[in-house]
């Protein structure tokens, strides 16, 4: 929704960003690596570590022995490469663990609280964007990080076959919960700036998702159903107005809606 610029920083009392050098059509501004650190403490956690990339991961660590601290936990809101590529390297650098969904003995669930000294966040499943999608509730500060499951700016993609709608539809309803209760007031995400309103983000992706079922509904009606392949039928009547660079990503979201609506 926000078209403005982003480079990361100190965003709430607990949550520093260190954004990763690979922006582009699908990362925007590139990915959001998010330090957490309890004020005064001396145990963070890292959430997405981002690319391989070692001058990143370097500033990373910076950031956490500026504050006297030293990482315990890396963590993954999923597996997709720009988020989880350099958590092996960043393990073997920190001396940390691995947490993420489908890691063995370090798998992560819904509900799972996960802690660095003082610091605390709870895991909350959000699949749909991937199978392995979660999310993170850091209640100290009224923040969820929700890494691709809701952006900073603009909408996801859900990346099928792994991705399914259905599955995504339920996570904005588990979100948008979250925000209706008072828990979370803010979003932390793996890409763009920070949300001030979670509450109407969700809303607002909500209401898109429902808009652009209607639209692919119309373009079925329309014609597309009947052609060699409907996906480009669809992509050609619904996302004309997409630029180029984003189409790989829209063919996958429309492969997702068609799955949802039965269409094969």
């Amino acid at each position: 929704m926000s078209e403005q610029a982003w480079a990361g920083g100190q965003v709430t009392a607990r949550a520093h960003c260190v954004l990763a050098p690979n922006p582009g059509p699908m990362t925007l501004d590139g990915t959001n690596t998010w330090v957490l650190l309890e004020p005064g403490g001396t145990d963070a956690m890292v959430i997405d570590p981002g690319p391989l990339d070692e001058a990143h991961l370097q500033r990373v660590c910076r950031v956490v022995a500026d504050a006297g601290a030293r990482v315990t936990e890396t963590v993954l809101t999923h597996g997709h490469l720009d988020h989880s590529e350099a958590a092996p390297r960043f393990a073997q650098i920190t001396g940390s663990r691995i947490r993420a969904v489908g890691r063995g003995h370090d798998d992560l669930a819904d509900g799972d609280v996960i802690t660095a000294g003082a610091l605390e966040i709870r895991v909350v499943a959000t699949p749909g964007h991937t199978s392995d999608s979660v999310s993170f509730a850091l209640a100290a500060d009224h923040a969820l990080l929700t890494g691709d499951t809701v952006l900073g700016r603009g909408t996801t993609v859900v990346a099928h076959p792994d991705g399914e709608l259905a599955a995504y539809l339920r996570s904005l309803e588990t979100i948008a919960d979250l925000t209706g209760n008072g828990e979370v007031t803010r979003i932390l995400p793996g890409h763009g700036p920070l949300v001030p309103d979670a509450s109407a983000m969700v809303a607002f992706y909500r209401t898109h998702r429902q808009e652009r079922l209607e639209q692919v509904r119309q373009a079925l009606l329309d014609g597309a159903a009947a052609e060699a392949d409907p996906v480009e039928g669809v992509l050609t009547r619904v996302y004309a107005d997409v630029p180029r660079e984003v189409w790989p990503a829209a063919r996958m979201s429309i492969r997702a809606q068609l799955d949802y609506l039965g269409v094969r």
